[in-house]
């Protein structure tokens, strides 16, 4: 069955109609590729990986604005059964307007367990003025090291990210997001990574973090706090 819903979430925006809006193709737009708000550094930056990706050591992975669509490696987990509400959107696509939050592109090398994001800041993500905040950083790096932890291992949660702030992030600059497997351990993933400038002249934060796999997605009963 088709399913429909109305157009009052921002992420349905992006979408030129309004009124109706058939999910399934909603949910089937990748906003990993290129639109007008890119930049010429971003372009040259993803000219660059798709470039590295011919060999096959890299793969640009798709990216939707819904969690369940973007859960890279999606076939490691084919008896999951995960739903979602029907307005729901993944955090990091939430802007609707192109160039305005998260404008990136998701590339993954199998080999060494690595993840590559290219990372456009918009002017919706500042925090101090002309800056990106630091939430916006905390929250692109839990969503590359969750994605590289989902290729890697199937599928995962954050368990833990601890993130040390180096050097602010001008708003509208490119960066490159990077984080990789460092060691698996029964059902703990322990990663690294950093955001640096696409040069590698400027590093922006260096982060670890842990990931859980294999968990039970039912909420826990919370019977108190001590």
């Amino acid at each position: 069955m088709v399913g429909y819903l109305q157009i009052t979430h921002p992420c349905a925006l992006k979408c030129p109609v309004v009124g109706a809006l058939n999910t399934d193709i909603l949910s089937s737009l990748d906003f990993g590729v290129p639109n007008p708000s890119w930049s010429q550094e971003m372009m040259d930056q993803f000219e660059k990986f798709t470039k590295l990706s011919e060999d096959g050591s890299w793969q640009r992975m798709p990216s939707y604005n819904n969690s369940v669509d973007s859960m890279p490696g999606q076939s490691f987990y084919p008896t999951l059964s995960i739903s979602s509400q029907s307005d729901a959107c993944l955090f990091v696509r939430n802007v609707a307007a192109e160039g305005r939050g998260f404008e990136f592109a998701m590339f993954y090398n199998g080999s060494e367990r690595r993840m590559a994001v290219l990372l456009q800041t918009g002017s919706h993500l500042e925090g101090m003025i002309g800056f990106v905040h630091g939430g916006a950083v905390a929250a692109i790096l839990d969503h590359t090291f969750a994605s590289c932890g989902i290729c890697a291992s199937g599928f995962v949660v954050t368990a833990n990210l601890s993130v040390n702030y180096k050097s602010p992030i001008p708003l509208g600059s490119v960066v490159l997001v990077e984080t990789k497997v460092e060691k698996v351990e029964e059902k703990k993933i322990f990663l690294s990574g950093c955001v640096r400038s696409t040069n590698a002249r400027i590093l922006h934060a260096e982060a670890t973090g842990e990931s859980t796999c294999g968990i039970q997605l039912d909420p826990p009963i919370v019977t108190g706090c001590n």
